[in-house]
């Protein structure tokens, strides 16, 4: 960089449960931040799940204005905004750009099948990126990196299939899809209209970035195929990085990462992850809320304190996540195993943990297995990652370094750093990750409780196989 002024990049993350916008400065330091929470979702009949309204744009402006309102530069200074929404979402879009119907949700089951045209105003077919993108600029136009799923994309060339046979497996019309252009491309600028809706000035550059995922590794800084990176999001999973579109990989499947024609290869996650441990915590109720108000802690922080005292183990309770069963499963529930008298709330609560960190590792240890990976350290990111509990088991369970990811929004910060690479502040992805990602805290690994982990995994590893069949009974008396 080489102007004296300041240059800030403001980074949208619309994620599962929020939408979450953050000004950063050229360093990555979050210099103003806002959030507005999503709408439950729409569920009108089994296997629709919808965005009611418009929610997701009435959420980034929401947050966008609580950002900028807090933002105490020049806005002069405001060189570029990086777009990140929810992955896997199908928007339908009228000629102008509005919706024609509800977006529909990442657990819609629609988004896994071809497109049916069934609305006669819908013109065009689009990830939610595509249509935010239209929001913001005018421009009928979306990043690539967040066509995984059911879209006609060559993953090699990163544009629209031109194969015609192909084309037509997935429904779509050609007249029916954007443009598609690259991490770190520009959408277009910001309308008037959507500058009085988010408070962002006129004229602004709007970036492309990748999907959710991608954009949250790259604002960790996950650059090297020995890191491995947890994410602790509504759907927990594993991810690591590198060059090749690895096709038909048994233990893991190829994205797109947030950088042309770089990969982000995700292992087999955890549905409800993180909603778990906030459905339990509701489930405790006002007794744990009460203790933690008089400790002058959160309800989360309390938790966690008395988890801690709780041994490596949760003295034998085993927790299997499946409190939504995958969809070639659908008689699956989640289980919690072991009772014998020595345990309490708070087992349960440390065992829920454990649980997502053995489940993650044993699906991440599969996925190097296949790509030849040895990892020399994991990342941490999301929400649970401020938990020192939650960082401690996961550098026992995995036996190596567990780094807390420090921006507070990781796909944020992803975003800003695309804008700032395609805006021309730095070279390469590799200069801005250098300069806008700060290491956060790092935890070492207890190699008693490594060992007791490795041995505790075996067994949690066997527990579907037993509890299958119980399950397929109970399924046909309770759905």
């Amino acid at each position: 960089m080489n102007s004296t002024r300041p240059r800030y990049f403001i980074g949208i993350d619309n994620g599962s449960q929020s939408s979450k916008v953050t000004v950063f400065d050229a360093h990555g330091r979050a210099v103003s931040e806002g959030r507005a929470a999503l709408r439950p979702y729409d569920t009108p009949r089994p296997g629709v799940v919808e965005h009611p309204d418009d929610d997701l744009w009435t959420s980034i402006g929401e947050a966008s204005r609580a950002a900028m309102a807090a933002f105490g530069g020049s806005v002069a200074d405001i060189a570029g905004v990086g777009l990140c929404t929810i992955r896997f979402c199908r928007a339908i879009l009228t000629a102008d750009g509005t919706l024609a119907q509800p977006v529909m949700s990442w657990m819609d089951e629609r988004v896994s099948l071809p497109y049916t045209r069934t609305n006669p105003e819908a013109a065009y077919v689009t990830t939610s990126s595509g249509y935010i993108s239209h929001r913001l600029t005018g421009a009928f136009r979306d990043t690539a990196a967040n066509c995984a799923g059911m879209w006609p994309l060559d993953p090699d060339t990163w544009q629209w299939t031109d194969d015609e046979a192909e084309l037509a497996k997935y429904g779509i019309p050609r007249d029916m899809l954007v443009e598609l252009v690259r991490p770190g491309d520009t959408l277009g600028t910001v309308t008037e209209a959507a500058a009085a809706h988010t408070g962002i000035p006129v004229g602004i550059p709007v970036v492309a970035t990748a999907n959710d995922k991608a954009v949250e590794a790259l604002g960790c800084g996950l650059r090297t195929p020995d890191t491995f990176l947890v994410s602790l999001g509504t759907y927990v999973a594993g991810m690591t990085t590198g060059p090749r579109n690895v096709r038909d990989a048994t233990d893991f499947w190829t994205n797109y990462a947030s950088e042309p024609h770089r990969y982000l290869y995700e292992s087999h996650g955890v549905r409800r992850g993180m909603w778990t441990v906030s459905w339990y915590r509701d489930l405790l109720g006002e007794e744990a809320a009460a203790h933690a108000r008089a400790a002058g802690l959160s309800v989360e922080e309390y938790l966690n304190s008395e988890a801690a005292k709780v041994p490596a183990g949760s003295d034998g309770l085993m927790t299997v996540l499946d409190w939504l069963a995958p969809g070639d499963a659908p008689f699956r529930k989640g289980s919690i195993l072991g009772f014998d008298g020595r345990q309490g709330r708070f087992h349960i609560y440390r065992s829920i943990l454990e649980a997502l960190a053995m489940t993650v590792h044993d699906t991440g240890a599969r996925m190097a297995a296949e790509l030849g990976a040895e990892y020399r350290e994991v990342i941490v990111s999301g929400g649970g990652s401020r938990s020192d509990l939650m960082m401690q088991i996961h550098a026992d369970v995995h036996g190596v370094p567990a780094r807390r990811a420090e921006a507070s929004s990781t796909a944020g910060l992803g975003a800003a750093i695309c804008a700032a690479v395609g805006l021309g502040a730095y070279a390469d992805f590799d200069e801005a990750v250098a300069a806008m990602v700060r290491p956060g805290e790092i935890f070492l690994p207890d190699e008693a409780h490594h060992q007791l982990y490795r041995r505790l995994e075996e067994v949690h590893r066997d527990v579907r196989g037993h509890t299958d069949a119980i399950y397929r009974r109970s399924y046909d008396i309770f759905g």
